[in-house]
């Protein structure tokens, strides 16, 4: 049986993993929850599950919650606040970690539990884009195994030799013959709207994902394909490949989840139903693979299969953000950092659809930070960056 604690439990990633643990209770249990605020569905998980520990983002939620828990007589123990959370990444009794918290707030969760040797099923992608070789080269040096869940990169994993699956972000593909990592995106919602019709669009209609159900910021990221950016820079440390490796296709239907091409031409594709389960199942039960009443893909249902490049002039992030990946880490960190207080302004209706990618160049040509060689350098990096951001948003809305 696999211990299991989940950094972001009420979450999207969350609530599908504890679906999938409540389905094989023979399988995994839960040790640890940690949420930011949300103390009522924590309750409920609490009252499911019994975790032996919780943590919530600040005392407040942490004080709602166990005065919930003593009403029922639950004895899970609830602990608040970063140092916390860290804490119950590292806990001795843990097997595997699920990183499923959202943006920078989860790095310093996951490398504690990176430094714990425990096996990581990473969702921050954010834990990789801000600081990619401190995270890898603590996982080298630390014995922890990393498991990737979003769709694209679990699909990746999925067809990629066993001994790049054990030892990802250090074996080169051409060992394996690799010629291609390719990366499908499904373009979100808007990937046939005009450059114009762009700058017209509300926050409700950007959280609308025709294919996933997701939070708010990583919809409004996938509308903008800064996402797929983002996943560009976790696909080049997570399979160690060289810029010409990796390719980018739209693929609006969602069925095709990645691919890998090799030099004898054979083409390898990881292909389903748009459900986050698959590939969290798959982390999660590694090496074997698990049932859990998933939906399975009807060919005959299925019209066509469309596949083309994306158009970097109607998305502009997703150009952005590979480019800024050669400029350094500094460079990464500084364009997360942007880019997650643009698209709170954008949701919180500060800034246009189209002010996202002006603050996002802005901030990336105007700032100067030498390259970071400790997390704390990153830290900083992106808090500087950040009071930088919301100046300009500040500048726009007034």
């Amino acid at each position: 049986m696999k211990k299991i604690t989940i950094l972001g439990s009420t979450g999207s990633i969350g609530v599908n993993a504890l679906s999938i643990i409540k389905k094989n209770p023979n399988l995994f249990k839960v040790v640890a929850l940690v949420a930011n605020i949300n103390v009522a569905v924590m309750f409920k998980q609490c009252k499911l599950f019994s975790p032996d520990w919780v943590a919530m983002g600040d005392e407040k939620s942490a004080q709602k919650l166990k005065k919930k828990l003593k009403n029922k007589n639950i004895k899970t123990e609830v602990l608040f606040g970063e140092k916390d959370i860290c804490k119950l990444a590292a806990l001795k009794e843990t097997d595997q970690v699920i990183s499923a918290i959202v943006g920078i707030a989860g790095l310093l969760p996951t490398l504690s539990a990176i430094y714990a040797g425990k096996a990581i099923l990473l969702a921050n992608k954010e834990s990789l884009v801000t600081c990619g070789h401190l995270f890898m080269q603590a996982l080298n040096l630390s014995g922890a195994k990393i498991f990737p869940i979003d769709s694209e990169h679990n699909a990746i994993f999925q067809v990629l030799p066993l001994e790049i699956q054990k030892n990802l972000g250090v074996v080169p593909l051409k060992k394996y013959n690799i010629k291609h990592i390719i990366l499908t995106a499904s373009g979100g919602p808007f990937y046939k709207f005009s450059s114009s019709d762009l700058s017209q669009i509300t926050p409700k209609q950007a959280c609308f994902h025709p294919n996933w159900s997701m939070g708010k910021k990583i919809s409004v990221d996938s509308a903008t394909m800064m996402n797929k950016g983002l996943e560009y820079a976790e696909a080049r440390w997570l399979f160690n490949a060289l810029e010409s490796e990796i390719k980018i296709l739209i693929h609006p239907e969602s069925i095709i989840h990645s691919m890998v091409q090799y030099y004898d031409g054979a083409l390898l594709a990881q292909l389903s139903v748009p459900d986050i389960r698959i590939s969290l199942s798959y982390a999660m039960s590694w090496p074997d693979r698990i049932s859990f009443e998933a939906p399975f893909l009807n060919f005959s249902k299925i019209c066509n299969f469309s596949l083309c490049e994306p158009n970097f002039i109607q998305f502009p992030c997703l150009k952005l953000a590979i480019d800024c990946f050669s400029q350094g880490q500094a460079a990464m960190t500084t364009l997360n950092a942007t880019n997650e207080i643009a698209v709170e302004a954008f949701l919180n209706s500060q800034i246009s659809f189209t002010d996202i990618y002006k603050i996002n160049i802005e901030i990336l040509t105007s700032a100067c930070f030498m390259e970071p060689h400790s997390i704390e350098d990153v830290l900083e990096i992106d808090r500087k960056t950040r009071i930088l951001a919301k100046n300009k948003v500040s500048s726009l809305v007034c």
